[in-house]
């Protein structure tokens, strides 16, 4: 029987002040976002401010420099880029991982221990004859550029993760298929697949959340191009502000906003592919 102790109060009081520490930066992005400029260098940082205001923002989408087109075309480049990235890695991943985990022969061991491999090795390790490759293919400096380089790069990631789900699904879902007359391809789509949520939604947050941050492959690869990614817009654009912390913080909120939202709608099948689950 749980009995409330002393040691139970010490820890739960440690818990809220870690969390506290850990939610003190994101506390000091919000209240800043929403200051104006004569009240960031007057007030505390963690005070909040005493007119809030929407006029960061406002300047930041309405600037008559151009800026705000930036901004808006990097948000929409982003969007585009990492969304396509997913859907890739999702129809690819499973697809590979299935066949690998299903097929048992000596080539599908060493092709996943290959996969396995590309996951240790860093990526700036083969970004010079990748850039180079994509220069030849035509694919530097476009939305379907990236989204290739992007699933080809993470793909390892997404094969390791559909193939541990896969070793725990039991094959009589897929033998039963098999016998009402559908082929591999329809068990795969009809019954493997949606069994395969939780790892979905691992794949889907973990690579969105790579490929929404990067900055290092997309300054290589849309550099001086018209399809800068965000992380690579709110680069030049943060240079220009100096000390004008208000519109630094503003753009920042801005861009963790959607893959904030990504993550509230899809937190529960991420929770569930850690946790090895099946159910939906």
């Amino acid at each position: 029987m749980f009995r409330y102790r002393s040691r139970t109060l010490v820890l739960e009081i440690v818990m809220i002040l870690v969390t506290l520490a850990m939610l003190s930066p994101f506390w000091l992005l919000i209240m800043t976002s929403f200051k104006p400029g004569e009240d960031v260098l007057q007030t505390p940082a963690f005070q909040p401010p005493k007119h809030p205001t929407l006029d960061n923002f406002k300047s930041l989408l309405e600037s008559s420099n151009g800026a705000s087109s930036t901004i808006l075309k990097g948000l929409e480049n982003s969007l585009i880029i990492t969304a396509g990235s997913v859907i890739g890695l999702i129809a690819f991943g499973s697809i590979t991982a299935y066949a690998l985990v299903r097929t048992k022969s000596r080539w599908t061991n060493r092709s996943y221990f290959l996969f396995l491999i590309a996951i240790i090795l860093p990526t700036q390790l083969g970004v010079l004859p990748l850039y180079v490759e994509a220069r030849n293919l035509g694919l530097v400096g476009s939305r379907i550029g990236m989204i290739v380089v992007y699933t080809g790069v993470l793909l390892p990631l997404a094969v390791f993760l559909y193939a541990g789900f896969f070793k725990t699904l039991d094959p009589e879902y897929e033998e039963a298929a098999r016998i009402d007359g559908a082929s591999k391809f329809q068990t795969f789509l009809r019954v493997v697949f949606p069994l395969m949520g939780p790892a979905t939604g691992t794949v889907a947050i973990l690579a969105g959340l790579i490929v929404w941050n990067d900055f290092f492959t997309s300054l290589i690869f849309l550099n001086g191009s018209d399809v800068q990614t965000l992380p690579v817009v709110m680069y030049n654009y943060v240079g220009s502000l100096v000390s004008q912390w208000n519109l630094v913080f503003a753009i920042v909120l801005l861009s963790m906003l959607p893959i904030l939202a990504f993550y509230i709608v899809a937190q529960r099948r991420f929770i569930q592919g850690f946790s090895g689950g099946l159910k939906g």
